[in-house]
This record gives C-alpha cells, sequence and structure tokens, in this order.
C-alpha cells in the first residue's frame, strides 16, 4: 500500500512548507538547500501539481501545497507521538503552552497546582506572548489558548466559555461609587475592535453619567495590573469575569451592578489536528474541562 510513496520527498516538503524555507528545511534535516529544492520538485512531478510559489526571496505554498501539508503535518505528528510513546526510558513529558499573560496571571496559574498533582510527570511550560502563533507553522507549540472573536476551522478546539465585562472595585470604591462618580481605570487593548468603547457601551447600559465632561480614567497596559489597581483602591475597573473570578471569589472585588455587563468574546483551547490524542496534551484538555465546569463557566462546543 505504501511501497510507492516519496517518503524522503514528503519528509522534505513537510519540514519546508512548516518553516516556509528551503533553507531552513535544510539546517533541520541535515542537508543542503539542493537537495530540498531537487526532492519537492521530484514530488510536484510525481503529483502532476505545483506546491510552491517561488518568490524572489521567499516561497509560499499553492492551494494544493495547503492541502497536502495539513494532512501530511498531522499524520507525521501521529507518527511521531506513537513511536515516542514506545521509549520505555521516558521519566516525563513535556507540553507547551501559548497563552495571554493576563489569561495565565489571573486564571490559569492559579488553577494549575491541581493539574500538577494529577500530572507530576508532566513538565508544563508557559509561553505568554500576545503575538498570535501559528500552530502549522511553529511544532513547539502543543496547545494554545486563546481569546478572540474568529473561528478556527482548521486546528481542533475546545470552546471554554464566553466572557462578559461588568464593573467592579474594592468593598470601598464601590461603596463610594454610589454617591459620586469614581474614576475609572481602563485597559488600552491589544485587539481595538473588540472593547475600544467599553466604558461608553456600559455607561450607555447602565445609563451611568460617568463619561459625560472630563471622567478620570487611570489606562494600563494589560488587564492584571488594572485588576491590581482595583483591589488597591484607585476606582472602578471594567473587567472580565472570567479574568476577575479569583478576585471576586476572595473578597477583593465586588460587583457594581452586576446585572449591567457588555459582551466580550470566548476563549478557546486549540491545537494541530492530531496532536489532541498525544497523552500529556488530551491530559491537559481533560483538566481544562474540569476546571471550567468546577468554576461555573459552561462549556460551549467541542471541535
Amino acid at each position: 500500500m505504501f511501497a510507492n510513496l516519496p517518503l524522503t520527498a514528503l519528509r522534505a516538503f513537510e519540514s519546508a512548507s512548516r518553516l516556509l524555507s528551503f533553507k531552513a528545511a535544510a539546517e533541520e534535516l541535515s542537508v543542503t538547500p539542493t537537495a530540498i529544492s531537487h526532492q519537492i520538485r521530484s514530488l510536484e512531478s510525481w503529483l502532476g501539481v505545483p506546491l510552491f510559489q517561488r518568490l524572489p526571496r521567499q516561497v509560499r505554498l499553492t492551494e494544493c501545497g495547503e492541502r497536502l501539508f495539513h494532512s501530511l503535518h498531522g499524520a507525521l505528528l501521529e507518527v511521531a507521538q506513537s513511536v515516542d510513546s514506545l521509549r520505555p526510558q521516558r521519566s516525563g513529558a513535556n507540553l507547551m503552552i501559548s497563552t495571554t499573560p493576563a489569561f495565565a496571571a489571573l486564571w490559569l496559574v492559579p488553577r494549575l497546582g491541581r493539574f500538577y498533582a494529577r500530572h507530576p510527570n508532566i513538565n508544563l511550560r508557559l509561553d505568554t506572548n500576545c503575538e498570535v502563533i501559528d500552530l502549522q507553522q511553529d511544532a513547539s507549540v502543543d496547545l494554545v489558548i486563546r481569546y478572540s472573536l474568529d473561528d478556527y476551522p482548521n486546528l481542533y478546539g475546545l470552546c471554554l466559555f464566553d466572557e462578559c465585562f461588568t464593573v467592579y472595585g474594592s468593598p470601598e470604591q464601590v461603596a463610594l461609587a454610589r454617591q459620586q462618580t469614581p474614576t475609572l481605570i481602563s485597559v488600552r487593548w491589544h485587539n481595538s475592535k473588540l472593547y475600544a468603547h467599553g466604558w461608553e457601551a456600559w455607561c450607555d447600559k447602565a445609563q451611568e453619567s460617568w463619561m459625560q465632561g472630563r471622567p478620570v480614567i487611570r489606562e494600563y497596559d494589560e488587564e492584571h495590573y488594572a485588576l491590581q489597581a482595583a483591589i488597591a483602591g484607585q476606582g472602578l475597573v471594567l473587567a472580565s469575569n472570567i479574568l476577575v473570578s479569583e478576585s471576586v471569589a476572595s473578597g477583593l472585588l465586588l460587583p457594581y451592578r452586576p446585572e449591567i455587563h457588555v459582551d466580550g468574546a470566548g476563549y478557546s483551547a486549540l491545537c494541530v489536528p492530531g496532536r489532541e490524542r498525544h497523552p500529556p496534551v488530551r491530559a491537559f484538555f481533560q483538566w481544562l474541562r474540569e476546571e471550567a465546569q468546577a468554576a461555573g463557566h459552561p462549556l460551549l462546543a467541542a471541535g
């Protein structure tokens, strides 16, 4: 069945497609760029279709190349994981998770102790970067937790929860806000299309006049800084019900008019199709499901 498959050429194609560079693929496979180019041309000849567009200083996958890469990458990944699982000397497994600094600090890290207790042999590493990682291109990351309005049809995903934004403050600030206009704490959102006018939207719904005139607004670059400012009594913050959950549970923050909220986006855990069967990734997905349910955040769907 597989006797005629050009496995060497397919491996060269997968590396060049993932890295979008014949030179980088050559370095990864310890061959010359000429050898990579020859293997890919022979594969294109064997298939009868072009797989790359050769541009002056880069290469780009064609539509046929994209289709082949998505299926081939998942298949090779599953083979590599199956082979790795048979090695008896493994003392632990590595798991690389990428997410935003705010989600890591305010939701994930406070709960990770329970994951470590259940899976002591899994070495988990966190990459907290707001830049969106292309999982099809970066094989070093096992799973990402993304916050977005977008769908990801080419990835395996677990939709963890939707969020809404409500106003929170220290007990003293919440009481004071019922008597006078408070100082407002805001975040400079990395994705401006989500909440460029969050406070305005909340005040319109609540019929509060706080945005009229010249309100005092304190801005921070990250949500966890804004929450710390609110906990310290510097004003009221418009914050995610997901990210604020630990501070509310501990009594550090209280909601102000909790019936008024503005919609947010959603959090999803995502990986390359096939990688969800890798034991550490499967364990983390299962743990996320349980934590989301225990925190009272209903799961939306599984991809």
